[in-house]
């Protein structure tokens, strides 16, 4: 029978996004915290997808001994999803996805995904709605719900260009601004997030919780001694973890927000003017008594 019971720390399990340009320690930094986290690296488990530099750390005094489960040339959805599995049938402790934005714009991956639908003759949404369903059903449901204690997702990233009215003429730059070569809702589901610079200092983007600034320090480098404090709060050191923004009422599936970008595609709309018009900055914090009326909403101004 179903029933309720109080709720404990230790049930939320810790999601946490890395992201740098390349040669800036994504890589160990994810192994430090696996080490202070789960403290016998044979529990740790990477899911490696750089064509052998994840296993570079082997043999480290301090961080070596890790497992590795390689993927190489193709890289769907499906393909991470199976290797998900494959670490919890492992039981491991700690999962290291290095990396994952090879889902997203690697061979085999969404955007490849997207452009075989393209070559075969699709148009309009039916270009991305199988792509975006299987990235939202294989890959983040199964980083979002899996009993894996930790799990660590690392993200290769860019300066996106970006465009600005100056002098009243309309040019390009550089955003100063790091973004991660993924989909722009994965940092949502994160507990925690942030880039690592070229002196390998961590700056967060996003904290769950307060407490968690004491975990992750901001302008630091991430040290084995982050992932020991993070297993303590883990272990029930803490209040009970918050939804996100306080809210308390659930959020729209990603079969939600699939269908709410397939409709604002076929309709003709913007997305950043349905984000706008919901007050959020990413459809997947849209709560889920908002869909219908974003639905209508979408009908009305097409």
């Amino acid at each position: 029978m179903n029933h309720f019971r109080k709720a404990i720390t230790s049930e939320a399990k810790p999601l946490i996004g890395l992201y740098s340009e390349s040669g800036c320690g994504k890589t160990r930094s994810s192994l430090l915290i696996a080490k202070g986290f789960a403290g016998d690296m044979s529990k740790v488990g990477m899911i490696e997808t750089e064509s052998g530099r994840g296993e570079t750390y082997a043999s480290d005094a301090e961080v070596g001994g890790y497992n590795v489960l390689p993927i190489r040339e193709e890289f769907s959805p499906k393909t991470y999803g199976a290797a998900i599995k494959a670490a919890e049938d492992a039981k491991l402790q700690c999962l290291i996805v290095d990396s994952a934005s090879h889902e997203w714009e690697g061979v085999g991956g969404v955007l490849a995904m997207a452009a075989a639908n393209q070559e075969a003759g699709k148009k309009g949404p039916l270009v991305w709605q199988v792509p975006k369903v299987s990235h939202a059903r294989e890959f983040m449901l199964r980083l979002t719900q899996t009993p894996i204690p930790l799990v660590i997702v690392c993200m290769r990233a860019k300066y996106p260009m970006m465009e600005v009215t100056k002098d009243g003429k309309k040019e390009w730059v550089r955003s100063p601004n790091l973004s991660p070569k993924q989909s722009e809702d994965i940092l949502f589901e994160m507990f925690v997030h942030g880039w690592i610079d070229q002196e390998h200092r961590f700056h967060g983007t996003k904290y769950t919780l307060d407490v968690l600034r004491k975990v992750f320090v901001d302008g630091e480098p991430i040290t084995v001694g982050t992932g020991a404090r993070l297993a303590e709060w883990a272990g029930g050191h803490s209040e009970v973890q918050p939804k996100p923004n306080g809210a308390q009422e659930p959020y729209i599936l990603p079969d939600d927000v699939v269908m709410l970008e397939t409709l604002c595609q076929t309709k003709g709309i913007p997305l950043e003017r349905l984000k706008k018009k919901a007050g959020v900055p990413l459809l997947s914090m849209m709560l889920a008594k908002d869909f219908e009326r974003a639905k209508t909403w979408i009908e009305a101004h097409a």
